[in-house]
């Protein structure tokens, strides 16, 4: 794997890769053995922030680093799922009510039925490649290919928080009311986010996630 390295400030640097596939086991890979002064890896759907203390390390020194760790995965390694998860960590598990407003649309749109694109999402086994967005909002890889699909044409103005939506090869949670043109599946009681717990984000980088209909938990 090849990779572009750009300086970000005195403390970090940016690791430009191909796709999001290369940025998780980039990330990975560091995170498993990291160079000495690395503190933190922050995926993006194609790069990778590191940031690092200057005071142990240099930026020359973390490049090379980067550099070799890309050098050694090859030209088209995949991250296996849940890569980068810290190891004893389980799975999250969210009870969705399918009550979502997109839901028909959703049907229509790869021609299943309601329950079978039901079915579709919550097979598998997801696995949060990155936050943003806006406070404790995942982008979650796995989503079943027939539901990788486009965001609504008219975003709406306003999406209630608990949102459980598919758009553009992901599936994400929204963790407050916010603005949004993702396609609305269901919905959720768990709280995203929350300041008094820690970390304050329930879904972080690494985490694997399943979606289960709210009546099987009964």
């Amino acid at each position: 794997m090849s990779v572009v390295i750009r300086r970000v400030g005195s403390q970090a640097l940016l690791a430009e890769a191909d796709g999001l596939e290369q940025v998780l086991a980039l990330r990975s890979a560091l995170d498993a053995d990291r160079p000495r002064g690395v503190r933190e890896l922050i995926a993006a759907a194609r790069t990778l922030l590191v940031t690092y203390d200057p005071a142990v390390t240099a930026h020359p020194a973390v490049a090379a680093a980067v550099t070799d760790r890309a050098a050694a995965l090859g030209p088209a390694h995949e991250d296996p799922a849940g890569a980068g998860r810290p190891d004893g960590e389980g799975v999250v598990t969210l009870a969705v009510r399918y009550d979502g407003e997109d839901l028909s649309d959703v049907a229509e749109l790869t021609g299943l039925g309601v329950g079978e694109v039901i079915a579709r999402h919550t097979g598998p086994l997801y696995t949060v490649a990155f936050a943003g967005f806006a406070p404790g909002f995942g982008y979650l890889t796995g989503t079943d290919p027939v539901l990788r699909l486009p965001r609504r044409s008219e975003p709406r103005t306003a999406v209630p928080a608990g949102s459980v939506a598919v758009a553009g090869g992901f599936t994400g949670v929204y963790p407050r009311s916010s603005p949004g043109g993702w396609q609305l599946l269901g919905t959720t009681d768990a709280v995203l986010w929350d300041e008094r717990r820690d970390p304050p984000a329930l879904l972080v980088p690494g985490s694997r996630v399943r979606f289960v209909p709210e009546e099987a938990r009964r």
